[in-house]
């Protein structure tokens, strides 16, 4: 059966926009740019036991380039892992597969860590053949943000926060900032999602499009655009909408969801929750645009590593050629997605603080990924050289 809402538009939005705004002229620091050059040099080793572990300390939370050095004209691989004592016996790769040689040094964007101590592990057979290992901040991570708390006790749904995407070029920095780098973002990605870049991301003709490019040089090497308000604004329940077409190219992966605004580092996942809106990988989707959508909830007590997440998913047309309404209501004890106003999913475990995060405020991210371990499970199509996911606004409610 599909709902009927009703949106009013009321000053009540501008006033907290504003409100916001002033906030965060107080604060400092801004995910859009690089560390300056005396941050950069965190910590240059050569020095790790024979199992390949390491300790470091981290003197900003952010995202790191982390470089190799060889001592061999070989080229050899290895990855890095983060938090190897952790209470869950899970793997934390932040690097993906390093290339490294003597001639050439082995470099990797946007590892997430974590300001404090780390105790990490080479993954390599050969460690003789690393001569050291640098780490550069490249990004801050801003977890201060303007939170959002919508009101859920009325009968109609009143817009709090939006983006239309209306002027041409970047994207408003006062709402969004930009994730960077190649370090395969936990699933394995193919992408580098770059900084500022309207190749990869710009607002044209009233819609956001962010696409991903092949790079000429690599077949498996690609650019594209992941974008947040973490730092700027997060959201405390209410309804929240993306009205988008989705690209159908094998190997492509468009997303738009919200993430604990509280992420500091992969170890931070799935505690900080995770709620995906609007997620569609390309394998899925025909020539004509007939395909799915899936939505899901992320918990400590269930998500995909654990093979146990509680998701949904439903059948639409025109995915690529059409807008469609991606949507969650969030309420204090559940979690409702819809797809064109139709109900089709509800995440209700709230047992505990593992079954439900959802107590914390959320960070909207979108983000068009290429391959992966979902995305990129039947292949990236060969003959794929781009692809555009657009979106023609972002909106979230309250309900009063």
């Amino acid at each position: 059966m599909r709902k009927e809402i009703i949106y009013i538009v009321t000053p009540l939005m501008a006033l907290l926009f504003q409100s916001c705004q002033i906030e965060k002229k107080a604060k400092s620091g801004d995910q859009n740019n690089a560390a300056s050059s005396k941050e950069q040099l965190v910590f240059n080793t050569t020095e790790w036991d024979s199992s390949g572990i390491f300790s470091l300390s981290i003197p900003r939370t952010g995202r790191y380039q982390i470089i190799l050095e060889g001592l061999n004209q070989l080229e050899d691989t290895a990855w890095i892992e983060d938090h190897i004592e952790n209470k869950d016996d899970r793997q934390y790769n932040i690097s993906g597969n390093i290339l490294f040689s003597k001639e050439k040094l082995g470099k990797i964007d946007g590892a997430p860590l974590r300001k404090g101590e780390h105790l990490l592990r080479i993954h390599n057979q050969h460690l003789d053949s690393i001569k050291s290992i640098e780490f550069k901040l490249l990004q801050t991570i801003n977890q201060n943000d303007c939170t959002l708390v919508q009101k859920m006790n009325g009968e109609n749904w009143h817009l709090v926060w939006q983006d239309e995407f209306e002027k041409d070029g970047l994207v408003d920095s006062n709402k969004w900032t930009y994730n960077i780098g190649n370090w395969g973002w936990g699933n394995n990605e193919l992408q580098y999602y770059t900084l500022k870049n309207l190749r990869n991301a710009r607002q044209e003709d009233g819609n956001l499009i962010i696409e991903a490019h092949r790079q000429k040089e690599s077949t498996n090497k690609w650019t594209s655009a992941r974008l947040t308000t973490q730092g700027k604004f997060s959201f405390l329940q209410g309804r929240v909408e993306f009205r988008a077409k989705v690209p159908l190219g094998r190997g492509t992966w468009a997303a738009g969801w919200l993430l604990g605004s509280n992420y500091a580092d992969e170890l931070s996942w799935p505690y900080c929750g995770e709620i995906d809106v609007l997620e569609c990988v390309g394998y899925e989707i025909d020539s004509l645009g007939n395909g799915k959508n899936h939505a899901s909830c992320h918990t400590p007590a269930f998500y995909f590593k654990k093979n146990n997440h509680i998701t949904g998913e439903i059948e639409l047309d025109s995915m690529n050629t059409k807008f469609h309404n991606y949507a969650i209501e969030w309420y204090e004890n559940r979690i409702e997605a819809y797809l064109d106003n139709e109900h089709y999913y509800t995440y209700d475990k709230t047992a505990n603080e593992l079954e439900w995060p959802f107590e914390q405020a959320q960070s909207i991210i979108i983000n068009l990924a290429v391959g992966g371990g979902w995305g990129g499970i039947k292949g990236v199509d060969p003959t794929m050289d781009s692809q555009q996911y657009i979106l023609d606004y972002i909106r979230v409610y309250e309900k009063r």
